[in-house]
């Protein structure tokens, strides 16, 4: 989730003039935010910017959400950021190419395997990484055999089943650590995906 206690997203950076500390590698980054949020094309031949949370790269006019300034690295060329191991936004092409389909799909699996425990919908995974809800959801299930919410719910039970094996911790407690805060749901998709609730799994395994 967007961290807006030390920047707002929607107001320009505020550099005072009489700071001691003002230099012009801060005015550089200032002048370089501030092209990004206003999505400002006359830059896209100066710079590229990357997100740390995503692994994706983009152009400053890319019309996708503004990120949190503290998860971005600028670059001079997209080669610079390629190499360290950025990979292409899919909406704003910054390297003049399609990005292939199971690199694409690589950096949204990757994102909700260090994500699972938010909040996660099929609309906020497509615009966090740079697509339209109905191709992330084609283009998912033609390369992973599932949709994106099942794959979340994969993950999330997967990560329950371990910390039940692993912990004494109740198991209203274990679905709020894996994202499923609401108890009566956990159990229900626990069973659904494994045909066993929580409890007669975690008892089960011990058993053996």
């Amino acid at each position: 989730m967007v961290n807006q206690s030390k920047h707002n997203l929607n107001q320009p950076f505020s550099v005072s003039q009489s700071s001691a500390d003002t230099t012009p590698l801060e005015l550089g980054l200032e002048e370089k935010w501030n092209a990004v949020l206003g999505n400002d094309a006359s830059y896209n031949e100066t710079f590229l910017y990357a997100v740390k949370t995503t692994g994706i790269f983009c152009r400053p006019s890319c019309k996708s959400r503004p990120p949190n300034p503290d998860n971005i690295t600028y670059f001079d060329t997209a080669e610079q950021a390629e190499s360290a191991g950025f990979r292409p936004c899919k909406r704003c092409k910054p390297t003049g190419q399609r990005l292939p389909d199971d690199e694409w799909i690589a950096s949204v699996t990757d994102y909700i395997d260090h994500n699972y425990r938010k909040a996660l919908t099929l609309e906020l995974l497509a615009e966090i990484c740079h697509g339209s809800p109905y191709h992330l959801h084609r283009t998912f299930r033609k390369l992973k055999q599932m949709t994106p919410v099942a794959y979340i719910q994969q993950q999330r039970i997967e990560k329950a089943k371990e910390l039940l094996l692993s912990s004494d911790h109740p198991v209203s407690d274990i679905g709020v650590q894996v994202g499923l805060a609401n108890t009566p749901y956990f159990i229900t998709l626990f069973k659904k995906l494994t045909g066993h609730t929580p409890a007669s799994f975690r008892k089960e395994q011990t058993i053996k």
